[in-house]
């Protein structure tokens, strides 16, 4: 799809309140395209709104719950009632959980689930028959992450949910493929969100040092949101299948391709320094 000019162009993007969502939502609507915006945050989401609405852009916000099938189905009656169909499709909305499968409880499952993988399946649901009845086209964007093909024992459940979507994306990518619909899983990497203070984190890591580091570790690597929004929009122009944005997402993508056992020692290695790093901040706290 090209995304040069999107003059007359629809693009939805749930979790549009912040980081990635908002960031994409923006650099879609410099390029002329109208938003259908949605979050649970109704303060950032209004942010999000007026900024597209300053640089002259029709906007479509709601408050939704992406893991609601009654909230996506309203919503999607009301942007249907303004639009044929959505040209791209983004669903963003996710949330991080920080835990071993032992810690992880079975509620913190239908939560993560429910955002992370039942959000994007509602998605898909309630917006690309549209796409594919109106036989124009489009792109649809899921936004997974590099835990969803390197998987780590502190992500169990976030890496289960990512994997879901590249699978998913995958899938979607054949099927649509004959009505001219691309179809993108992106791997961001450790990027500088909000995600890193509002994940919770289960087990015997999870305490304020551990949250400390975490929230350390991304703002130091400092690769922020609109350099996402940048590739995500390239990604859409070259139909990529999956697309890893950060170096560390590429690097982690082609070896778990080509050397997939240097990936798992190199995973039980950060994890065994994270620990200790950890303790360290405790001891000194």
């Amino acid at each position: 799809m090209d995304v040069r000019s999107l003059d007359g162009k629809t693009a939805l993007v749930t979790g549009a309140g912040s980081g990635i969502g908002r960031a994409t939502a923006l650099a879609l609507a410099t390029r002329g395209a109208s938003l259908v915006v949605c979050d649970l945050n109704e303060a950032g989401l209004d942010e999000t709104a007026q900024a597209a609405r300053r640089l002259g852009r029709d906007v479509l916000a709601r408050r939704v719950d992406v893991a609601s099938v009654d909230e996506m189905r309203t919503f999607a009656d009301a942007v249907h009632a303004q639009v044929e169909a959505v040209d791209i499709l983004m669903n963003n909305a996710g949330v991080g959980l920080g835990g071993g499968f032992l810690h992880t409880t079975l509620e913190d499952w239908r939560w993560i689930i429910g955002v992370n993988l039942s959000g994007v399946i509602h998605g898909c649901h309630f917006f690309l028959p549209a796409m594919v009845r109106r036989r124009r086209g489009g792109h649809v964007v899921n936004v997974a992450s590099a835990a969803g093909y390197v998987a780590t024992e502190a992500l169990a459940a976030y890496s289960t949910t990512k994997f879901a979507v590249v699978g998913l994306s995958e899938a979607l990518r054949d099927e649509l493929r004959p009505h001219g619909i691309g179809v993108t899983a992106v791997c961001p990497g450790l990027i500088n969100t909000p995600i890193t203070q509002t994940s919770p984190l289960r087990g015997p890591e999870a305490t304020a040092e551990a949250r400390a580091y975490m929230v350390d570790v991304y703002r130091r690597r400092n690769y922020p949101p609109e350099r996402v929004a940048t590739n995500v929009l390239k990604a859409i122009q070259r139909n990529r299948a999956v697309a890893p944005i950060s170096p560390e997402a590429w690097v982690m993508y082609v070896l778990k391709r080509l050397a997939p056992g240097m990936v798992a020692r190199v995973n039980r290695a950060m994890a065994a320094r994270t620990r200790r790093e950890i303790e360290r901040r405790r001891a000194h706290a």
